[in-house]
């Protein structure tokens, strides 16, 4: 069974991390890929109007996505990626986790965030995903090692 970095970046800092993980622990790569690519004033969450805070209020939100994982049964791990907004995971990684069945895969989150913690991600992760195992996760800075991503994915492939 294989391991999978599965991410989403809307600028880029998550992407750097998922990017470093896959590389250091030769896992392979998919990217979320919004239908609809978020801009600058779409991230905007000083304005309650702007796409990802309206995203963000309303907890059914499903933005869609533009492509599929076709082998997911492949994989025994899977890494998932994501900023934090609103003190939670992307409405999109939401509608990532309903798209397929988890069973028998373990989900591991980090996140990247200037500050926020890691929340109720889990549990947030862990209902969306029922038949899978969700774990922990960890919080990463943007520049985090890729000794220290190494090290941090060794501990859930024994």
């Amino acid at each position: 069974m294989k391991n999978l970095v599965v991410y989403f970046s809307a600028t880029g800092t998550t992407e750097k991390v998922a990017k470093n993980l896959a590389k250091a622990n030769n896992f392979d790569l998919f990217e979320i890929i919004p239908k609809q690519k978020y801009t600058n004033q779409d991230l905007d969450w000083t304005n309650k109007n702007s796409r990802s805070s309206i995203e963000m209020k309303n907890l059914n939100y499903r933005p869609e996505i533009a492509n599929k994982i076709d082998n997911l049964k492949d994989y025994k791990n899977l890494f998932l990626g994501f900023p934090i907004w609103w003190y939670r995971e992307p409405a999109i990684i939401d509608t990532f986790l309903e798209q397929y069945d988890f069973s028998n895969i373990k989900i591991i989150p980090f996140v990247t965030s200037g500050g926020s913690g890691m929340g109720n991600i889990k549990d947030n992760l862990q209902l969306i995903a029922k038949n899978s195992i969700v774990e922990n996760g960890i919080r990463f800075s943007s520049n985090v090692n890729i000794d220290t991503l190494k090290s941090w994915a060794n501990n859930y492939l024994k």
